[in-house]
Protein backbone atom coordinates (compact mmCIF):
# COMPACT_ATOMS: atom_id res chain seq x y z
CA UNK A 1 0.00 0.00 0.00
CA UNK A 2 1.40 3.45 -0.83
CA UNK A 3 2.00 6.58 1.66
CA UNK A 4 -0.95 8.02 -0.45
CA UNK A 5 -3.42 4.84 -0.18
CA UNK A 6 -2.79 4.79 3.64
CA UNK A 7 -2.99 8.50 3.59
CA UNK A 8 -6.85 8.61 2.01
CA UNK A 9 -7.92 5.37 3.81
CA UNK A 10 -7.18 7.36 7.36
CA UNK A 11 -3.96 5.04 8.49
CA UNK A 12 -0.80 6.46 9.54
CA UNK A 13 0.85 7.90 6.99
CA UNK A 14 4.57 9.34 6.05
CA UNK A 15 4.00 12.71 4.74
CA UNK A 16 7.67 13.11 3.04
CA UNK A 17 6.79 10.54 0.79
CA UNK A 18 8.21 11.51 -2.62
CA UNK A 19 4.61 11.09 -4.33
CA UNK A 20 2.92 13.18 -1.29
CA UNK A 21 5.45 15.92 -1.67
CA UNK A 22 5.42 16.39 -5.50
CA UNK A 23 1.84 16.27 -5.01
CA UNK A 24 1.70 18.83 -2.42
CA UNK A 25 4.16 20.93 -5.06
CA UNK A 26 2.04 20.90 -7.37
CA UNK A 27 -0.91 22.53 -5.42
CA UNK A 28 0.94 25.11 -4.35
CA UNK A 29 2.15 26.22 -7.34
CA UNK A 30 -1.24 25.71 -9.06
CA UNK A 31 -2.32 27.88 -6.01
CA UNK A 32 0.27 30.33 -6.66
CA UNK A 33 -0.74 30.30 -10.45
CA UNK A 34 -4.70 31.06 -9.14
CA UNK A 35 -3.76 33.73 -7.01
CA UNK A 36 -1.36 35.84 -9.68
CA UNK A 37 -4.49 35.78 -12.46
CA UNK A 38 -6.06 39.01 -12.63
CA UNK A 39 -9.88 39.37 -11.74
CA UNK A 40 -10.98 40.15 -15.73
CA UNK A 41 -9.71 36.78 -16.60
CA UNK A 42 -12.36 34.47 -15.38
CA UNK A 43 -11.73 31.38 -17.65
CA UNK A 44 -7.90 31.62 -16.86
CA UNK A 45 -9.21 31.18 -13.12
CA UNK A 46 -11.86 28.81 -13.71
CA UNK A 47 -9.01 26.48 -15.80
CA UNK A 48 -6.56 26.46 -13.18
CA UNK A 49 -9.27 25.62 -10.15
CA UNK A 50 -10.86 22.91 -12.60
CA UNK A 51 -6.44 21.63 -12.52
CA UNK A 52 -6.23 22.22 -9.23
CA UNK A 53 -9.82 20.37 -7.54
CA UNK A 54 -11.27 16.94 -7.78
CA UNK A 55 -14.32 17.85 -8.55
CA UNK A 56 -15.83 21.91 -9.03
CA UNK A 57 -19.60 22.24 -9.94
CA UNK A 58 -20.43 25.49 -12.04
CA UNK A 59 -20.36 29.63 -11.14
CA UNK A 60 -17.24 28.34 -8.39
CA UNK A 61 -15.53 31.86 -7.23
CA UNK A 62 -12.59 31.76 -5.13
CA UNK A 63 -10.75 35.01 -4.00
CA UNK A 64 -6.83 34.66 -3.80
CA UNK A 65 -5.15 34.06 -1.69
CA UNK A 66 -6.42 30.34 -1.26
CA UNK A 67 -4.36 27.51 -0.24
CA UNK A 68 -4.51 23.72 0.09
CA UNK A 69 -2.64 20.75 0.18
CA UNK A 70 -3.55 18.61 -2.82
CA UNK A 71 -6.90 19.93 -4.00
CA UNK A 72 -7.53 16.63 -6.11
CA UNK A 73 -9.15 15.46 -2.55
CA UNK A 74 -11.78 18.62 -2.81
CA UNK A 75 -14.84 17.89 -4.02
CA UNK A 76 -16.92 20.89 -4.60
CA UNK A 77 -21.10 21.66 -5.94
CA UNK A 78 -22.67 24.57 -7.70
CA UNK A 79 -22.19 28.33 -6.13
CA UNK A 80 -18.91 27.80 -4.19
CA UNK A 81 -18.06 30.84 -3.20
CA UNK A 82 -14.83 31.15 -1.03
CA UNK A 83 -13.36 34.85 0.40
CA UNK A 84 -10.24 36.05 1.35
CA UNK A 85 -7.54 33.65 2.84
CA UNK A 86 -9.09 30.40 3.27
CA UNK A 87 -6.61 26.91 3.82
CA UNK A 88 -8.03 23.39 3.04
CA UNK A 89 -5.71 20.58 4.29
CA UNK A 90 -7.07 17.98 2.29
CA UNK A 91 -5.39 15.20 3.18
CA UNK A 92 -8.72 13.46 2.82
CA UNK A 93 -11.34 13.76 0.75
CA UNK A 94 -13.19 17.10 1.76
CA UNK A 95 -17.36 16.98 0.10
CA UNK A 96 -18.00 20.76 -0.31
CA UNK A 97 -22.01 20.72 -1.03
CA UNK A 98 -23.94 23.37 -3.41
CA UNK A 99 -24.29 27.06 -2.15
CA UNK A 100 -21.83 27.02 0.27
CA UNK A 101 -19.96 30.38 1.64
CA UNK A 102 -16.72 30.41 2.86
CA UNK A 103 -16.07 33.89 5.13
CA UNK A 104 -12.42 35.09 4.83
CA UNK A 105 -9.88 33.35 6.56
CA UNK A 106 -12.21 29.90 6.95
CA UNK A 107 -10.29 26.76 7.51
CA UNK A 108 -11.08 23.16 6.64
CA UNK A 109 -8.96 20.90 8.38
CA UNK A 110 -8.39 16.66 7.03
CA UNK A 111 -4.91 16.25 8.37
CA UNK A 112 -4.46 15.52 11.93
CA UNK A 113 -1.44 14.07 14.53
CA UNK A 114 -1.34 10.85 16.76
CA UNK A 115 -2.35 11.84 20.07
CA UNK A 116 0.81 9.74 21.38
CA UNK A 117 3.50 11.62 21.57
CA UNK A 118 5.91 8.62 20.62
CA UNK A 119 3.85 7.64 17.75
CA UNK A 120 3.56 11.59 16.79
CA UNK A 121 7.45 12.33 16.60
CA UNK A 122 7.87 9.36 14.25
CA UNK A 123 6.80 11.93 11.86
CA UNK A 124 3.62 10.01 10.59
CA UNK A 125 -0.03 11.79 10.64
CA UNK A 126 -3.08 10.80 9.95
CA UNK A 127 -6.19 12.48 7.85
CA UNK A 128 -10.03 12.24 8.50
CA UNK A 129 -12.39 13.12 5.41
CA UNK A 130 -15.14 16.70 6.14
CA UNK A 131 -17.97 16.18 4.70
CA UNK A 132 -20.22 19.86 4.19
CA UNK A 133 -23.86 19.50 2.63
CA UNK A 134 -25.67 22.39 0.90
CA UNK A 135 -26.83 26.15 1.71
CA UNK A 136 -23.72 26.05 4.22
CA UNK A 137 -22.57 29.20 5.24
CA UNK A 138 -19.49 29.37 7.70
CA UNK A 139 -18.56 33.10 9.25
CA UNK A 140 -15.12 34.85 9.12
CA UNK A 141 -12.52 32.37 10.78
CA UNK A 142 -14.60 29.43 11.22
CA UNK A 143 -12.46 25.85 11.85
CA UNK A 144 -13.78 22.94 11.01
CA UNK A 145 -11.58 20.07 12.44
CA UNK A 146 -10.71 16.43 10.94
CA UNK A 147 -13.97 14.31 10.25
CA UNK A 148 -16.35 16.49 10.64
CA UNK A 149 -20.11 16.58 8.81
CA UNK A 150 -22.20 19.36 8.56
CA UNK A 151 -25.70 18.87 7.43
CA UNK A 152 -27.25 21.41 4.70
CA UNK A 153 -28.63 24.82 5.72
CA UNK A 154 -25.88 24.94 8.47
CA UNK A 155 -24.81 28.17 9.73
CA UNK A 156 -21.37 28.44 11.42
CA UNK A 157 -20.55 32.09 13.37
CA UNK A 158 -17.86 33.68 12.98
CA UNK A 159 -14.60 32.15 14.83
CA UNK A 160 -15.95 29.53 15.75
CA UNK A 161 -14.28 25.94 15.71
CA UNK A 162 -16.74 22.86 14.79
CA UNK A 163 -15.33 19.66 16.85
CA UNK A 164 -18.45 17.04 16.22
CA UNK A 165 -21.00 16.57 13.26
CA UNK A 166 -23.65 19.53 13.02
CA UNK A 167 -27.08 18.31 12.26
CA UNK A 168 -29.17 19.90 9.45
CA UNK A 169 -30.63 23.38 10.61
CA UNK A 170 -28.70 24.43 13.02
CA UNK A 171 -26.99 27.88 13.31
CA UNK A 172 -23.28 26.95 15.77
CA UNK A 173 -21.14 29.26 17.19
CA UNK A 174 -18.25 29.31 19.77
CA UNK A 175 -14.82 26.94 20.49
CA UNK A 176 -16.19 24.80 20.84
CA UNK A 177 -19.05 25.39 18.24
CA UNK A 178 -22.23 24.46 20.24
CA UNK A 179 -26.31 24.43 18.71
CA UNK A 180 -27.15 27.77 19.23
CA UNK A 181 -30.96 27.31 17.18
CA UNK A 182 -32.59 25.92 14.28
CA UNK A 183 -32.41 27.82 10.64
CA UNK A 184 -35.67 26.10 10.01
Amino acid sequence: MSERDRMLAGELYRPDDPELTTARTRARRLCRAYDEVPEDEPTRRREILEALFGTLGGGAFIEPPFRCDYGVHIHAGDGLYMNFGCVVLDCARIDIGHRVLFGPGVHIYAATHPLDAALRSSGRELARPVRIGDDVWLGGGAIVVPGVTIGDRVVVGAGSVVTKDVPPGWVVAGNPARLVKRTD
